[in-house]
């Protein structure tokens, strides 16, 4: 469900659980006993709370929290090592052992420092069951109490600070160094000046000289933010500085369990990835850490830079393409017109060309006709003309046929004149069918070269002083 946020936090002898949806908070509790996981259920159900996940915090009697100085260590040996050192500070096998640990700042020069959280497995199994039978999947498991930070804004974490948060049960102390988890405690609800001495003792055993500040909350919270022994310690006691949209949610929580609601509260807020979770890996949700964010939005940025340039050289490489089919729809009237000139000027070469290869071809047929007008007798008169490359043919009537052969062997262009048919008498005309070749006119000599004039000689070799236009003898 959209905006919708829920935590439990498991307390000793009952589940205390929170959901947050937009500005509102609804608080109820679950008794343990016979079947919590079906009360649970039930209670879900009955109030329309539809999860996928969900957050759950251990209370911090049920884990043991320690500050373990290890030698210095590289990568996955640090694992390896905080197991091996946590055998000696939990009264349970290790195979039974459930932990999870962050690094503590330190100098490089000294001992590597980290803060550990431990459990047995049968307390992480136990949380695990309540969701079974409402087939939600956890979230985190973290410790309820560590989950406080989130409900201060961060500017108000700077310095030492000293939070003690009280229940009906015991009291927590929760160390907070820069707004970092230094350590964690858990004393019994005793009275004001036995919760000074347990603070102070809490100073001692960091080796702080002085904290920032004193932060109290939950149940009786308003009588001892006036104790005297309290005010006498080193740090200013008040409330923590509630951010607004948390003040908001606090008026939702129950009076007369309000140490427990504000745990539970601060479960249903804490962080995605707290930097101690007893989850099991294989349980965790998928969830990215900011390197990675910033891993991706690089990709992600250079991939969009990457976009962009393409699509920009596409878009310069359009206009320019848009460019040059604007110029060609310009040029396109001319290149028509010069088109049809092409055109027309080939039209006009192939007739030249055939022109030109009628002139060529031989023989020609209209001087022949000409010359062949000319040279037959007026009494005479063709009924055929044929001619092709090796000669000529004509036929026709004439009054003496004989007569005809000696006119066209005469003629510089036939020769070998002669009859292909007998003649034969038509009336008072013969008819005749006659054949020639032509003649192959001589290759004319190229002239001769011009004589160079002799030395000494006037202007066309005459003798000097002789006149224009007189003969040489």
């Amino acid at each position: 469900m959209i905006g919708l946020r829920a935590g439990i936090y498991l307390g000793s002898d009952q589940l205390t659980v929170v959901a947050v949806r937009r500005k509102t908070a609804q608080c109820f509790a679950v008794e343990l006993g016979d079947l919590p996981g079906a009360r649970l259920k039930t209670e879900l159900e009955t109030r329309g709370l539809k999860l996928r996940r969900i957050r759950l915090g251990l209370a911090r009697p049920l884990v043991t929290v320690k500050a373990l100085d290890l030698p210095p260590v590289a990568g996955a040996q640090v694992q390896e090592m905080v197991s091996f050192e946590l055998d000696r500070h939990v009264p349970f096998p290790p195979e039974d052992v459930r932990f999870d640990w962050a690094p503590l700042p330190g100098s490089p020069k000294e001992a590597a420092r980290v803060l550990v959280v431990a459990c047995e497995r049968r307390t992480t199994e136990g949380a695990l069951r309540l969701l079974e039978e409402s087939r939600i999947k956890p979230a985190v498991l973290t410790v309820a109490s560590h989950d406080l930070p989130t409900l201060v804004g961060r500017r108000s974490k700077a310095g030492f600070i000293v939070w003690a948060h009280r229940t009906k049960d015991a009291t927590d102390l929760l160390c907070l160094s820069q707004g970092r988890l230094s350590l964690s405690r858990t004393v019994p609800a005793a009275d004001d000046v036995a919760l000074a001495g347990e603070i102070d003792a809490t100073l001692g055993l960091l080796g702080w000289a002085e904290c920032s500040a004193i932060w109290v909350s939950g149940e009786g919270a308003d009588d001892l933010l006036v104790s005297p022994a309290l005010a006498s310690l080193t740090g200013t006691v008040s409330a923590p500085p509630w951010t607004p949209a948390v003040e908001r949610l606090l008026a939702h929580l129950p009076e007369d369990d309000v140490g427990r609601g504000i745990l539970a509260l601060a479960v249903t807020l804490g962080s995605k990835r707290p930097s101690l979770n007893l989850l099991p890996l294989e349980l965790r949700p998928r969830t990215f850490s900011a390197e990675q964010i910033v891993t991706a939005a690089t990709a992600t940025v250079t991939a969009l830079l990457a976009l962009g340039l393409l699509l920009g050289q596409g878009y310069k490489q359009q206009r320019y393409a848009n460019g040059l089919s604007d110029a060609i729809r310009q040029l396109d009237p001319e290149v028509k017109a010069v088109e049809r000139l092409s055109a027309e000027l080939a039209q006009r070469k192939r007739l030249l060309q055939t022109v030109q290869s009628v002139q060529k071809s031989d023989p020609r047929p209209l001087p022949i006709m000409r010359e062949l007008t000319d040279r037959l007798p007026q009494d005479a008169w063709l009924r055929t003309l044929t001619m092709d490359k090796q000669g000529l043919e004509i036929t026709g009537q004439a009054a003496a046929a004989n007569q005809l052969i000696p006119l066209l062997e005469n003629s510089p262009s036939l020769t070998r004149v002669e009859f292909t048919a007998p003649v034969t008498k038509a009336g008072d005309k013969e008819q005749f069918r006659i054949k020639a070749a032509w003649k192959i006119a001589p290759v004319p000599e190229p002239p001769p070269p011009p004589t160079p004039p002799a030395k000494g000689a006037g202007t066309g070799g005459r003798p000097p002083g002789s006149r224009p236009g007189a003969a040489t003898r």
